[in-house]
């Protein structure tokens, strides 16, 4: 299992948005990483150690960050999302984003939020046993909860993009809240904001996507979403980053049938590594291919050359990269000074 990052271009009145792989690094077990005898097997450098995907994710975005790679939001399924320290490293990274979320996901309303803070802390003084009353959270709620209060006048049918078959349409609803974890819980068990359980994160958005009506009376199937973009962002653009992740799967789908992805028969660490980075560009080079042939179309002046993309850095004119392909901030996907292996013999192989 590898763990891949996608770029996608911000490009809101196309349908098919060009998008290109970033990086991908293949995820190691626990049992994999503490097994010495694999390890030396298959080639696995001293240096790698356990990573979660999350982590993996997370390294993947500061590598992206180092490489200059222009992003400003982050998207990511709930897998992800429902994760509050992979929310928090992003908003201490400065991205905003829009992830999926399961339905138990925490918030706390903003109104809510505010009030508990402008409660003033009970008086201690003579009289009084006991250690002082700490303040106490806002109430906590589930999203599921929180977006089943709603109206059915607060739900907006909208089409992102034209999908291969028909447009893509469904029905949203936005709410402003922050994530947060942990219930206060009531009685003599009451949690105070000091609790470790206890957090309340920035203020974002809730959303919500539903199917349209069919008639059948049937409940629908509802999808969540947390995002940590501006109060005045237009619901419509939450959801056009929301579904920014089709990039991914459509890659996984593309790289697998025209680029070999998924077609590395060994068991070595530099030979995936090598494997997947040439997958990604060849990809990335039928991406700028097909940009171009889309710009010749459309432009009767055009040379025929291939012009860089839009927002993608032209690492030959790079001040850093004096002419080559690769920017030299970069390091490389396998380690150089990995140890020999012996290989079987070709008449081995084909007993």
């Amino acid at each position: 299992m590898v763990v891949s990052a996608e770029y996608v271009a911000d490009e809101p009145t196309t349908s098919r948005p060009r998008h290109w792989p970033v990086t991908s690094r293949l995820y190691l077990s626990q049992a994999w990483v503490d097994d010495p005898v694999r390890r030396k097997q298959t080639g696995v450098p001293p240096s790698v150690v356990f990573r979660t995907k999350l982590e993996l994710a997370i390294e993947a975005i500061d590598r992206a960050l180092a490489w200059g790679v222009p992003f400003r939001f982050v998207a990511a399924d709930a897998g992800y999302g429902d994760q509050p320290p992979f929310l928090a490293t992003l908003e201490g990274r400065g991205l905003g984003y829009v992830c999926a979320v399961e339905k138990t996901f925490g918030v706390r309303l903003p109104e809510e939020v505010a009030a508990a803070a402008a409660v003033e802390p009970a008086p201690y003084g003579l009289g009084r046993l006991g250690r002082p009353k700490l303040p106490r959270p806002a109430p906590f709620h589930r999203v599921d909860a929180l977006i089943a209060t709603q109206p059915e006048t607060a739900w907006h049918t909208i089409t992102w993009r034209t999908g291969t078959k028909k447009a893509l349409t469904k029905q949203f609803v936005a709410v402003r809240a922050h994530r947060a974890t942990g219930s206060p819980v009531a009685g003599k068990s009451e949690r105070s904001t000091s609790h470790p359980k206890i957090s309340t994160g920035p203020e974002g958005w809730v959303l919500a996507e539903r199917p349209l009506p069919d008639g059948s009376g049937e409940p629908a199937e509802i999808k969540y979403y947390f995002s940590t973009l501006p109060a005045d962002t237009p619901i419509e653009r939450l959801v056009t980053i929301a579904h920014a992740r089709w990039a991914i799967e459509q890659f996984y789908e593309d790289a697998k049938g025209e680029c070999g992805f998924d077609d590395y028969q060994g068991r070595g660490w530099a030979g995936v590594h090598r494997h997947l980075a040439l997958a990604c560009l060849a990809y990335s080079f039928l991406t700028q291919l097909r940009t171009s042939d889309v710009t010749t179309a459309t432009d009767p002046t055009a040379t025929g050359g291939i012009p860089p993309l839009r927002g993608l850095p032209n690492l030959s004119h790079h001040p850093s990269s004096s002419g080559r392909l690769v920017d030299s901030g970069s390091r490389s996907l396998v380690d150089r000074h990995r140890l020999r292996q012996n290989f079987p013999s070709t008449a081995q192989l084909t007993e």
